[in-house]
């Protein structure tokens, strides 16, 4: 036995021992990271994640993944890498423009905190560079349109709240752990698109569609950043909002392509209402 933990350690792995009746040998927590051993669809699985992060479709760790998928490559079983080279080669990962990046070491940070439910400090900008010291209760972490959202609970604003992490600076964990609350949601997912749903941001854009609700919803792919409203089976209104008018282009855009007859309702450049009518662009 001890020439196994010998061998464990020279492989650095951790282990601690106490002598004694009730004494014996355990792993600890170490400084460095010990051989990992993966079975081969986990291999696989690691590999194809890293090599997606490292493309860029999660946005803010392509330099920590590329380096992390270099390493893991090294190693890799022969038998394993026409599974790697075919799922790889088989997949692309669409990714937005001039999407802000996130430092590696925050996510970490507000991942451990939501994840062992501790309470967490950190300063945050808001959308006006407006600064301000921050003490939250972590739920989880959300991705959505390219960025990373922490959903948490504000005991200074005794209500709920997301942030942008790309706006979180020098995330603290306090070691001061959270009573647990009850989403006001099915999900995380569900909260955040909610919120997106219902927030009015500096562009606005008003659309009547001859289509049913559910039609334009299967027919745009991913959330709408606002809402659909139907006002007849066969006509509905969608409301377009965010802080950049090139989301709200695109999306009308994509809303324009369904074939159907749509008015446009938005401001022009003296932010007055601006109607236009709109035929459908046959594909």
């Amino acid at each position: 036995m001890r020439r196994d933990i010998d061998r464990l350690r020279e492989l650095d792995y951790p282990v601690s021992g106490t002598t004694g009746t009730h004494g014996g040998y355990g792993l600890t927590s170490g400084n460095n990271l010990p051989p990992l051993l993966l079975a081969d669809d986990e291999a696989v699985a690691v590999a194809v994640g890293l090599s997606h992060a490292a493309s860029g479709s999660v946005t803010g760790i392509e330099d920590s993944s590329l380096r992390a998928l270099v390493k893991l490559d090294r190693v890799l079983p022969p038998r394993l890498r026409p599974q790697l080279a075919a799922l790889t080669e088989t997949t692309t990962a669409i990714t937005g423009h001039d999407v802000p990046q996130v430092d590696p070491t925050s996510l970490a940070v507000l991942a451990a905190c939501s994840r062992e439910q501790e309470i967490v400090s950190f300063e945050y900008r808001n959308r006006d560079e407006h600064p301000s010291s921050r003490r939250v209760e972590p739920h989880s972490l959300v991705t959505i349109h390219g960025l990373w959202y922490l959903l948490a609970y504000d005991p200074d604003r005794d209500d709920w709240r997301t942030f942008r992490t790309d706006r979180i600076q020098q995330p603290t964990r306090t070691y001061r752990r959270n009573a647990s609350r009850k989403l006001p949601a099915p999900s995380a997912a569900d909260y955040l698109t909610r919120s997106f749903a219902t927030a009015t941001h500096r562009y606005t854009a008003h659309m009547t569609v001859e289509l049913p609700a559910d039609s334009v919803r299967a027919g745009v792919f991913g959330p709408i950043p606002g809402e659909i409203d139907e006002r007849s089976p066969q006509q509905c209104t969608v409301r377009l909002s965010a802080n950049s008018p090139e989301l709200v282009t695109q999306y009308v855009a994509a809303i324009a392509a369904l074939d159907a007859e749509f008015t446009l309702d938005a401001p022009n450049r003296d932010h007055r209402a601006a109607p236009v009518a709109g035929r459908p662009i046959h594909r």
